[in-house]
Formats: C-alpha cells, sequence, structure tokens
C-alpha cells in the first residue's frame, strides 16, 4: 500500500552528489573559494617538497635507530691516562726524580730497577739475578754510576758486595732490590753495611723475604720519602710456591738545589 507523504515532512537521505554536481557547487559557492583551495594546494605542495630537500638520504635502519637513541644518555668516555715515568700514577714535579723499585716474585718474575723512566736493572737488561742486586745514581747529575748483582745463597759475596756499596762516592742514590733469597750468606758485616745506610730491615731479612731499600750516602732524604720494605716467606699465605709476593716502592726525590 502505497504512503503519501505530507506536506512539511522530510524525505529521506538522497543519493550522494555526483563529481560534476560538487564543482558545480565549488563554482557556485564564489571565485573567492576557488582561489583559497588552489593557494592551500599549493602550499602543501610547496611545504612536502621542501620537507623532502631537508631531510638527508639515510637508510630506515639508520632513521629508526636515531629516534630510539633520542631518550639515551650519551656515553661518556674518560680518556685514555697520560703514561707517567716509571709507571708512576700521578707525575714527579719536575724538580724531582721518579723512582721505583719492584722485588721479585716467585721464579718467573724478576727484580726491577726504575729512575727517571730508565731502567737500570731489569730482566729485559739481563742484569738482575738471584741475590741482591743494586745501582748507584748520581744524586747530582742523575746519571747510573755502576750496577751489580750478588749471589746470597752460594758462594762468600758480602765482601764484594761491601767493596761495592763502599766504592759509592759521596751524594749517590744506592737502590737494592732482592730476587729469590737474599739471606742465606748475608753475613753480619755485609747486614752492618746496609744498616749504616739507613735500613730498618735488613736484619729481619729471612730466606727468600721480598725486600727493597733506598739509600742516600752523603746526603739526607726527606723523611716522608718511601725508603724500605719487605715482606717474608710464609708457606700459609705465599703467592708463589715457597716464595712470598713481590713489594715494591716508588715517589719523588727533590733534586738537589741549584
Amino acid at each position: 500500500m502505497k504512503s503519501h507523504r505530507r506536506d512539511g515532512e522530510s524525505q529521506g537521505p538522497g543519493p550522494p552528489p555526483s563529481p560534476s554536481q560538487q564543482l558545480l557547487g565549488i563554482l557556485s559557492a564564489g571565485p573567492l573559494k576557488v582561489v583559497f583551495l588552489v593557494l592551500a594546494s599549493l602550499c602543501a605542495w610547496y611545504s612536502g617538497y621542501l620537507l623532502a630537500e631537508l631531510i638527508p638520504d639515510a637508510p630506515l635502519s639508520s632513521a629508526a635507530y636515531s629516534i630510539h637513541s633520542i631518550g639515551e644518555r650519551p656515553v661518556l668516555k674518560a680518556p685514555v691516562p697520560k703514561r707517567q715515568k716509571c709507571d708512576h700514577w700521578t707525575p714527579c714535579p719536575s724538580d724531582t726524580y721518579a723512582y721505583r723499585l719492584l722485588s721479585g716474585g716467585g721464579i718467573n718474575k724478576y727484580a726491577k730497577i726504575c729512575f727517571e723512566d730508565d731502567l737500570l736493572m731489569g730482566e729485559k737488561l739481563g742484569n738482575v739475578a738471584r741475590g741482591i742486586n743494586i745501582a748507584i745514581v748520581n744524586y747530582v747529575t742523575g746519571n747510573v754510576t755502576a750496577t751489580q748483582r750478588f749471589d746470597m745463597y752460594e758462594g762468600d759475596n758480602s765482601g764484594p758486595m761491601i767493596k761495592f756499596i763502599q766504592s759509592a762516592p759521596p751524594k749517590s742514590l744506592l737502590f737494592m732490590v732482592t730476587y729469590d733469597d737474599g739471606s742465606t750468606r748475608l753475613n753480619n758485616d755485609a747486614k752492618n753495611a746496609i744498616e749504616e745506610l739507613g735500613s730498618k730491615e735488613i736484619r729481619n731479612m729471612k730466606f727468600r723475604s721480598s725486600w727493597v731499600f733506598l739509600a742516600a750516602k752523603g746526603f739526607e732524604l726527606p723523611s716522608e720519602i718511601q725508603r724500605e720494605k719487605i715482606n717474608h716467606s710464609d708457606t700459609k699465605n705465599n703467592r708463589y710456591s715457597g716464595w712470598p709476593a713481590e713489594i715494591q716502592i716508588e715517589g719523588c726525590i727533590p733534586k738537589e738545589p741549584s
């Protein structure tokens, strides 16, 4: 049965306008709207062109990584510390001498004597051996005077070592380090000679004790200078089989005032 539309009632939605009808609607809306739409289209196209020119060519993976890393904290790398004389952690003042004494440790770790970044005695030089190793340096010039090693396990070398110590001229620095055993044949006269140079531990030396000592002949060293250290062999606490751990001392010796 057909329904009749009454006057005043709205008709249901009809079909959408065709493109031609839309164009006619735009044109009928007035020339200003047409100009506005054209300008908006041109602006949108130009903005896209500029954006494409400003963005550099890069793989998508790089772009994704850059976006991902925006919130990350920058990684700060500390500069590599500059190497100091005799491998000190901090440099010695220019008016001082740098020194570092290292005893032997076990059968494979030889003793070392470093002065002003020069290796005076060490495995690389082939001039260290079992016993007590001694280097004599001229305190005024900083030049090495002599080096010698004295076996204290075999042979009678205490006498030659006493003569070597006594041969050091006044104003000399004497550096002494042990490798392996430095006490078995160290006699009382030799201990006296080292004790006269200021050693506090020479009479406490035992079999294979690690010992280092800095002495001054003919002048006094400042009291704050580290001069001596000893470490005894202990079957319970030895780092190496039959040997205690190596020990070292280091510091800066004030030069003679000019």
